[in-house]
Protein backbone atom coordinates (compact mmCIF):
# COMPACT_ATOMS: atom_id res chain seq x y z
CA UNK A 1 0.00 0.00 0.00
CA UNK A 2 2.42 2.01 0.77
CA UNK A 3 4.60 1.74 -2.45
CA UNK A 4 1.36 2.37 -4.28
CA UNK A 5 0.66 5.64 -2.23
CA UNK A 6 4.42 6.93 -3.62
CA UNK A 7 3.70 6.09 -6.62
CA UNK A 8 0.65 7.91 -7.21
CA UNK A 9 2.53 10.65 -5.41
CA UNK A 10 5.15 10.47 -8.08
CA UNK A 11 2.27 10.59 -10.94
CA UNK A 12 0.77 13.37 -9.28
CA UNK A 13 4.28 15.31 -9.09
CA UNK A 14 5.00 14.29 -12.54
CA UNK A 15 1.51 15.68 -14.13
CA UNK A 16 1.86 18.87 -12.30
CA UNK A 17 5.12 19.35 -13.96
CA UNK A 18 4.36 18.76 -17.16
CA UNK A 19 0.69 20.45 -16.97
CA UNK A 20 3.10 23.43 -15.55
CA UNK A 21 5.60 23.63 -18.31
CA UNK A 22 2.58 22.95 -21.29
CA UNK A 23 0.86 26.15 -19.71
CA UNK A 24 4.15 27.59 -19.56
CA UNK A 25 4.82 26.57 -23.09
CA UNK A 26 1.26 27.99 -24.04
CA UNK A 27 1.83 31.53 -23.11
CA UNK A 28 1.63 33.98 -25.58
CA UNK A 29 5.20 35.68 -26.42
CA UNK A 30 5.40 39.29 -25.29
CA UNK A 31 4.60 41.48 -27.82
CA UNK A 32 7.50 42.72 -30.46
CA UNK A 33 8.80 45.98 -30.03
CA UNK A 34 7.56 48.76 -32.64
CA UNK A 35 10.34 51.47 -33.78
CA UNK A 36 8.98 55.38 -33.04
CA UNK A 37 10.58 56.79 -36.18
CA UNK A 38 11.70 55.54 -39.62
CA UNK A 39 14.95 56.13 -37.89
CA UNK A 40 14.77 53.09 -35.63
CA UNK A 41 15.04 51.17 -38.89
CA UNK A 42 18.29 52.77 -39.81
CA UNK A 43 19.49 51.87 -36.05
CA UNK A 44 18.75 48.44 -36.28
CA UNK A 45 20.02 47.94 -39.80
CA UNK A 46 23.42 49.03 -38.96
CA UNK A 47 23.33 46.81 -35.99
CA UNK A 48 22.37 43.67 -38.39
CA UNK A 49 23.26 44.65 -41.64
CA UNK A 50 21.87 41.01 -42.89
CA UNK A 51 18.72 40.52 -41.01
CA UNK A 52 15.02 42.12 -41.89
CA UNK A 53 12.98 44.43 -39.22
CA UNK A 54 11.77 43.02 -36.68
CA UNK A 55 8.84 40.67 -36.86
CA UNK A 56 9.58 40.29 -41.14
CA UNK A 57 10.65 37.14 -42.49
CA UNK A 58 9.86 34.51 -39.67
CA UNK A 59 10.05 31.70 -42.34
CA UNK A 60 8.37 29.00 -40.13
CA UNK A 61 5.52 31.30 -39.87
CA UNK A 62 2.03 29.58 -40.12
CA UNK A 63 -0.75 31.87 -41.03
CA UNK A 64 -3.93 31.23 -38.78
CA UNK A 65 -7.63 31.23 -39.90
CA UNK A 66 -7.97 35.14 -38.73
CA UNK A 67 -4.99 36.01 -41.36
CA UNK A 68 -5.09 33.61 -43.79
CA UNK A 69 -3.07 35.72 -46.19
CA UNK A 70 0.62 36.44 -45.69
CA UNK A 71 1.36 40.31 -45.70
CA UNK A 72 4.14 41.02 -48.05
CA UNK A 73 5.89 45.03 -47.33
CA UNK A 74 7.24 46.34 -50.57
CA UNK A 75 9.99 49.20 -50.21
CA UNK A 76 10.37 52.57 -51.50
CA UNK A 77 13.14 53.88 -53.62
CA UNK A 78 16.62 53.87 -51.58
CA UNK A 79 15.34 52.31 -48.43
CA UNK A 80 14.94 48.49 -48.19
CA UNK A 81 13.47 45.41 -46.02
CA UNK A 82 15.13 46.70 -42.55
CA UNK A 83 15.01 50.35 -42.29
CA UNK A 84 11.39 50.95 -44.63
CA UNK A 85 9.92 49.00 -41.42
CA UNK A 86 10.27 49.19 -38.49
CA UNK A 87 7.01 50.11 -37.09
CA UNK A 88 4.66 48.28 -39.18
CA UNK A 89 6.64 44.91 -39.63
CA UNK A 90 6.19 44.13 -35.80
CA UNK A 91 3.21 45.94 -35.55
CA UNK A 92 1.36 43.39 -38.03
CA UNK A 93 3.42 40.44 -36.57
CA UNK A 94 1.66 41.50 -32.92
CA UNK A 95 -1.78 41.21 -34.82
CA UNK A 96 -0.79 38.22 -35.81
CA UNK A 97 0.07 38.51 -39.37
CA UNK A 98 3.13 36.38 -41.12
CA UNK A 99 4.85 39.34 -42.37
CA UNK A 100 7.61 39.34 -44.89
CA UNK A 101 10.00 42.21 -46.57
CA UNK A 102 12.26 41.92 -49.80
CA UNK A 103 14.88 44.14 -50.92
CA UNK A 104 14.50 44.75 -54.21
CA UNK A 105 16.02 46.70 -57.20
CA UNK A 106 19.48 47.31 -54.97
CA UNK A 107 22.83 46.53 -56.62
CA UNK A 108 23.56 43.57 -54.89
CA UNK A 109 27.49 42.59 -56.11
CA UNK A 110 28.45 46.57 -54.69
CA UNK A 111 29.81 46.45 -50.86
CA UNK A 112 27.69 47.15 -48.08
CA UNK A 113 26.19 49.32 -47.26
CA UNK A 114 25.65 50.18 -50.84
CA UNK A 115 24.53 47.26 -51.87
CA UNK A 116 21.28 47.77 -49.21
CA UNK A 117 19.84 50.65 -51.66
CA UNK A 118 17.03 49.09 -53.00
CA UNK A 119 14.15 50.67 -55.39
CA UNK A 120 17.12 51.46 -58.39
CA UNK A 121 17.13 49.17 -60.79
CA UNK A 122 14.41 48.77 -64.00
CA UNK A 123 10.77 48.18 -61.87
CA UNK A 124 10.43 45.56 -64.46
CA UNK A 125 13.52 43.81 -63.26
CA UNK A 126 12.05 44.45 -59.61
CA UNK A 127 8.72 43.38 -60.88
CA UNK A 128 10.05 40.00 -61.44
CA UNK A 129 12.28 39.77 -58.09
CA UNK A 130 8.84 40.31 -56.42
CA UNK A 131 7.27 38.13 -58.12
CA UNK A 132 9.70 35.43 -57.12
CA UNK A 133 10.17 36.44 -53.63
CA UNK A 134 5.95 35.79 -53.38
CA UNK A 135 6.03 32.84 -54.43
CA UNK A 136 8.60 31.42 -51.94
CA UNK A 137 6.15 32.95 -49.12
CA UNK A 138 3.51 31.03 -51.01
CA UNK A 139 5.52 28.06 -50.89
CA UNK A 140 6.79 28.75 -47.33
CA UNK A 141 3.21 29.33 -45.90
CA UNK A 142 1.05 27.07 -47.85
CA UNK A 143 -1.03 30.06 -48.81
CA UNK A 144 -3.27 30.73 -51.72
CA UNK A 145 -3.00 34.55 -51.96
CA UNK A 146 -0.80 37.80 -50.33
CA UNK A 147 -1.74 41.08 -49.47
CA UNK A 148 0.75 43.61 -50.57
CA UNK A 149 1.68 46.37 -48.51
CA UNK A 150 3.75 49.12 -50.26
CA UNK A 151 5.11 52.55 -49.69
CA UNK A 152 6.50 55.03 -52.44
CA UNK A 153 7.85 52.89 -55.59
CA UNK A 154 6.63 50.28 -53.39
CA UNK A 155 2.97 51.06 -54.42
CA UNK A 156 4.41 51.91 -58.33
CA UNK A 157 6.81 48.49 -59.07
CA UNK A 158 4.01 46.25 -57.96
CA UNK A 159 1.36 47.06 -60.48
CA UNK A 160 3.93 46.20 -63.17
CA UNK A 161 4.04 42.57 -61.34
CA UNK A 162 0.15 42.42 -61.07
CA UNK A 163 -0.56 43.04 -64.00
CA UNK A 164 2.01 41.63 -66.60
CA UNK A 165 3.56 38.51 -64.25
CA UNK A 166 0.69 37.09 -63.21
CA UNK A 167 0.59 38.53 -59.78
CA UNK A 168 -3.42 38.92 -60.02
CA UNK A 169 -3.61 35.72 -59.25
CA UNK A 170 -1.57 35.90 -56.04
CA UNK A 171 -2.89 39.14 -54.33
CA UNK A 172 -5.83 39.82 -52.98
CA UNK A 173 -5.48 43.21 -50.87
CA UNK A 174 -3.31 46.04 -52.20
CA UNK A 175 -2.66 49.04 -49.43
CA UNK A 176 -0.28 51.79 -50.74
CA UNK A 177 1.03 54.60 -48.26
CA UNK A 178 1.86 57.32 -50.78
CA UNK A 179 1.00 56.02 -54.13
CA UNK A 180 2.03 57.43 -57.22
CA UNK A 181 0.19 55.83 -59.95
CA UNK A 182 0.05 59.05 -62.01
CA UNK A 183 3.85 59.13 -61.51
CA UNK A 184 5.57 62.72 -59.32
CA UNK A 185 6.04 66.24 -60.46
CA UNK A 186 8.27 66.53 -57.65
CA UNK A 187 11.59 69.30 -57.51
CA UNK A 188 10.36 70.25 -61.23
CA UNK A 189 12.25 66.81 -62.30
CA UNK A 190 9.00 65.86 -64.28
CA UNK A 191 9.00 68.93 -66.39
CA UNK A 192 13.12 68.72 -66.98
CA UNK A 193 12.56 65.64 -68.29
CA UNK A 194 9.20 67.42 -70.63
CA UNK A 195 11.78 69.49 -71.85
CA UNK A 196 14.63 67.06 -72.59
CA UNK A 197 11.64 65.32 -74.55
CA UNK A 198 11.16 68.69 -76.36
CA UNK A 199 14.68 69.05 -77.28
CA UNK A 200 15.10 65.29 -78.44
CA UNK A 201 17.56 64.03 -75.57
CA UNK A 202 15.30 62.78 -73.02
CA UNK A 203 16.00 58.46 -73.95
CA UNK A 204 19.59 59.94 -73.73
CA UNK A 205 19.41 61.39 -70.49
CA UNK A 206 17.54 58.58 -69.04
CA UNK A 207 19.84 56.01 -70.09
CA UNK A 208 22.56 58.20 -68.68
CA UNK A 209 20.40 57.85 -65.01
CA UNK A 210 20.02 54.12 -65.54
CA UNK A 211 24.16 54.13 -66.51
CA UNK A 212 24.85 55.47 -63.11
CA UNK A 213 22.43 53.46 -61.16
CA UNK A 214 19.14 54.22 -60.94
CA UNK A 215 17.30 53.01 -63.81
CA UNK A 216 13.62 53.35 -61.54
CA UNK A 217 14.01 56.86 -60.85
CA UNK A 218 13.25 58.35 -64.41
CA UNK A 219 10.13 55.85 -64.67
CA UNK A 220 8.44 57.09 -61.29
CA UNK A 221 8.03 60.32 -62.79
CA UNK A 222 4.78 61.64 -64.19
CA UNK A 223 4.81 61.29 -68.45
CA UNK A 224 7.85 58.56 -68.56
CA UNK A 225 6.83 55.56 -71.03
CA UNK A 226 6.54 53.52 -67.80
CA UNK A 227 3.48 55.39 -66.38
CA UNK A 228 1.98 55.66 -69.59
CA UNK A 229 2.59 52.00 -70.29
CA UNK A 230 0.75 51.11 -67.09
CA UNK A 231 -2.07 53.45 -67.51
CA UNK A 232 -2.97 52.18 -70.75
CA UNK A 233 -3.16 48.84 -69.16
CA UNK A 234 -5.23 50.26 -66.07
CA UNK A 235 -3.66 50.76 -63.00
CA UNK A 236 -6.01 48.08 -61.44
CA UNK A 237 -6.90 44.32 -61.40
CA UNK A 238 -10.14 43.62 -61.12
CA UNK A 239 -9.29 40.18 -58.94
CA UNK A 240 -7.43 42.45 -56.47
CA UNK A 241 -8.79 45.10 -53.76
CA UNK A 242 -6.98 48.67 -53.26
CA UNK A 243 -6.41 50.95 -50.38
CA UNK A 244 -4.56 54.35 -51.73
CA UNK A 245 -3.54 56.04 -48.19
CA UNK A 246 -2.27 59.74 -49.23
CA UNK A 247 -1.28 62.81 -47.15
CA UNK A 248 -1.69 66.65 -48.29
CA UNK A 249 1.61 67.31 -46.91
CA UNK A 250 3.20 65.22 -49.64
CA UNK A 251 7.19 66.75 -50.53
CA UNK A 252 7.51 63.54 -52.76
CA UNK A 253 4.81 62.50 -54.47
CA UNK A 254 3.11 65.70 -55.38
CA UNK A 255 0.56 66.08 -56.28
CA UNK A 256 -0.38 63.89 -53.37
CA UNK A 257 -3.79 63.31 -55.76
CA UNK A 258 -1.39 60.97 -58.01
CA UNK A 259 -2.23 57.94 -56.14
CA UNK A 260 -5.84 58.87 -55.94
CA UNK A 261 -7.62 56.55 -58.47
CA UNK A 262 -11.14 55.45 -58.40
CA UNK A 263 -12.59 52.28 -59.17
CA UNK A 264 -14.75 50.04 -57.85
CA UNK A 265 -12.94 47.46 -56.18
CA UNK A 266 -10.41 50.65 -54.41
CA UNK A 267 -10.67 53.04 -52.02
CA UNK A 268 -8.64 56.00 -51.62
CA UNK A 269 -8.45 57.96 -48.01
CA UNK A 270 -6.33 61.66 -47.57
CA UNK A 271 -5.24 61.53 -43.59
CA UNK A 272 -6.16 64.30 -43.01
CA UNK A 273 -10.05 64.12 -44.05
CA UNK A 274 -10.42 62.13 -41.56
CA UNK A 275 -7.38 63.52 -38.86
CA UNK A 276 -6.89 66.91 -39.04
CA UNK A 277 -3.83 66.73 -36.57
CA UNK A 278 -1.93 64.51 -38.72
CA UNK A 279 1.18 66.78 -40.23
CA UNK A 280 2.78 63.44 -41.81
CA UNK A 281 4.47 63.48 -45.20
CA UNK A 282 5.88 60.74 -47.44
CA UNK A 283 8.67 59.72 -45.15
CA UNK A 284 6.98 59.83 -42.13
CA UNK A 285 3.59 57.88 -43.48
CA UNK A 286 5.23 54.24 -42.62
CA UNK A 287 5.47 55.25 -39.12
CA UNK A 288 2.12 57.13 -38.64
CA UNK A 289 -0.40 55.14 -36.49
CA UNK A 290 -3.65 56.88 -37.97
CA UNK A 291 -2.33 55.26 -41.09
CA UNK A 292 -0.70 52.25 -39.46
CA UNK A 293 -5.34 51.68 -38.58
CA UNK A 294 -6.15 52.43 -42.28
CA UNK A 295 -3.86 49.48 -43.40
CA UNK A 296 -5.33 47.49 -40.32
CA UNK A 297 -8.98 48.02 -41.51
CA UNK A 298 -7.91 47.59 -45.16
CA UNK A 299 -6.24 43.92 -44.25
CA UNK A 300 -9.01 43.01 -41.65
CA UNK A 301 -12.42 45.05 -41.72
CA UNK A 302 -14.07 42.90 -39.38
CA UNK A 303 -11.52 43.41 -36.01
CA UNK A 304 -10.76 47.37 -36.59
CA UNK A 305 -11.64 49.61 -33.64
CA UNK A 306 -13.10 53.09 -33.56
CA UNK A 307 -10.01 55.01 -35.14
CA UNK A 308 -9.30 57.91 -32.49
CA UNK A 309 -6.80 60.54 -34.15
CA UNK A 310 -3.54 60.99 -32.69
CA UNK A 311 -0.84 64.49 -33.69
CA UNK A 312 1.84 63.10 -35.60
CA UNK A 313 4.26 65.44 -36.99
CA UNK A 314 6.09 66.03 -40.49
CA UNK A 315 9.47 63.90 -41.31
CA UNK A 316 10.12 61.40 -38.25
CA UNK A 317 6.32 60.10 -37.89
CA UNK A 318 4.81 59.47 -34.70
CA UNK A 319 6.10 61.15 -31.49
CA UNK A 320 3.70 59.97 -28.87
CA UNK A 321 3.46 61.22 -25.29
CA UNK A 322 7.14 60.02 -23.11
CA UNK A 323 4.63 58.66 -20.49
CA UNK A 324 3.23 56.26 -22.55
CA UNK A 325 5.16 53.41 -23.56
CA UNK A 326 5.97 51.69 -27.22
CA UNK A 327 1.91 50.98 -28.47
CA UNK A 328 3.18 47.34 -30.14
CA UNK A 329 -0.54 46.07 -31.32
CA UNK A 330 -3.67 48.15 -32.68
CA UNK A 331 -5.27 47.81 -29.44
CA UNK A 332 -2.23 49.53 -27.55
CA UNK A 333 -2.05 52.23 -30.45
CA UNK A 334 -5.93 53.10 -30.31
CA UNK A 335 -6.08 52.51 -26.35
CA UNK A 336 -2.84 55.41 -25.98
CA UNK A 337 -4.92 57.85 -28.20
CA UNK A 338 -6.02 61.46 -26.41
CA UNK A 339 -9.99 60.30 -25.90
CA UNK A 340 -9.61 56.80 -26.27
Amino acid sequence: MQIRSWAAAALAVAFTVVGAGTAAAEEPAPPLPVGKTFLDGFAHEFGDPNGSAVGTNDWDCVPSEEHPDPVVLVHGTVLNRHNNWSYLGPLLANEGYCVFALTYGNHADLPWPLSSVGGLLPMEDSAQQLSEFVDEVLAATGAEKVDLVGHSQGTLMPVWYVKFLGGNEKVDDYVSLGPVYEGSHAFLLAASFELFEHVGVRQDVENLVHFLGCGACPQVLAGSDWIHTIQEAGIYADEVTYTNIMTRYEEIVLPYTSGYHEAPNATNIVLQDHCANDFVEHAGIVNDPNAAWFVLDALDPSSAGPLECVFVPPILGWSPDPTISNPTTKDAVVASRPGA
